[in-house]
């Protein structure tokens, strides 16, 4: 049987990131990415076994994203293929954070396949990223999300992204409501004020966690916070490291939260302030070890 109490699935896209070079002004290199995409490979380099709901495209960059998808040990079984090319994405990295131009019409990518039925039969089930804005993978996200809700562990990240393919006031509904189905929320400061403009993030936090909901927020540089229903906030410093790159962190604390969950807690989010900082820690050393070098896949600490 696909999937199992031990596995995720995680549903979204794989796309090709087109990333500036450093010291070649001009230059772009393509790697495989997409947060989700991203997530499930992360995980199945950490140990954990990881399907993949995605749409993959029939072009050479489509190739690429399958092999490096595979090489990572994750299960494509559940993916549809569609006689289309690959989105792009176009980072332009800053002194704030990664800014993207996309490239999104017409292709594989979101021709997601309805992985709603099999759902149920995942331990946990991660939804987030373009997909979960942009048709027609919204539609099939949407629906996973319901019936995960009901059947398994829901981890969403609204991953807010802003740009012209976007329709902004629809997605960000569509990602408000995923956060109100979830169990598990992450999100990076920057997406909860998209998310709630009129309300302060410590607020929206808390109220998403008093609602029943293990609620964790990424401030880059400034560490990261953990809000448990019943108990005052725990917060971590970021992991001192001389940064190389910062696409895909955010995917790798992830990474980190799903592996703690299903390894020390068998998706029990019911944590308590003493277990919610152990961890954050852990995530923190995943996400460290994707700035410390080029590229998007984690490492587990060395003591793991």
């Amino acid at each position: 049987m696909t999937g199992g109490s031990d596995a995720v699935l995680v549903v979204g896209e794989a796309l090709i990131d087109l990333v500036p070079v450093p010291g070649e002004p001009g230059v772009l290199r393509a790697q495989p990415g997409g947060a989700p995409a991203n997530v499930a490979v992360g995980l199945a380099r950490l140990g954990r076994r990881a399907f993949f709901a995605g749409g993959l495209g029939n072009d050479g960059f489509g190739r690429t994203v399958e092999q490096w998808l595979t090489g990572a040990g994750v299960d494509l079984g559940l993916s549809a293929r569609a006689d289309l090319p690959t989105a792009l994405a176009v980072a332009d990295p800053g002194s704030s954070g990664n800014a993207y131009h996309f490239h999104l019409e017409d292709t594989a990518t979101f021709r997601l396949p309805q992985p709603a039925e099999a759902a149920g039969r995942f331990g946990a089930v991660y939804v987030g990223g373009l997909a979960a804005v942009v048709e027609p993978a919204a539609r099939a996200v949407a629906a996973t999300a319901q019936e995960a809700a009901r059947h398994s562990l829901l981890v969403v990240d609204p991953n807010v992204r802003e740009d012209r393919t976007v329709d902004a006031v629809r997605g960000l509904r569509r990602l408000r409501d995923l956060c109100a189905l979830a169990h598990v929320v992450k999100a990076s400061d920057e997406d909860l004020v998209r998310l709630w403009p009129d309300t302060d993030p410590d607020r929206s936090c808390r109220r998403l966690a008093d609602e029943g909901r293990l609620v964790v927020v990424t401030r880059g540089a400034q560490g990261a916070t953990a809000y448990v229903p019943g108990a005052e906030p725990v917060s971590v410093p970021a992991v001192p490291v001389e940064v190389v790159n910062t696409i895909g962190a955010g995917d790798a604390f992830m990474t980190g939260i799903l592996t703690w969950l299903g390894t020390e807690r068998s998706w029990d989010r019911a944590l308590a302030p003493s277990s919610a900082r152990v961890m954050l820690e852990f995530a923190s050393q995943i996400a460290a070890s994707v700035c410390a070098r080029t590229g998007t896949e984690p490492t587990a600490p060395a003591a793991v």
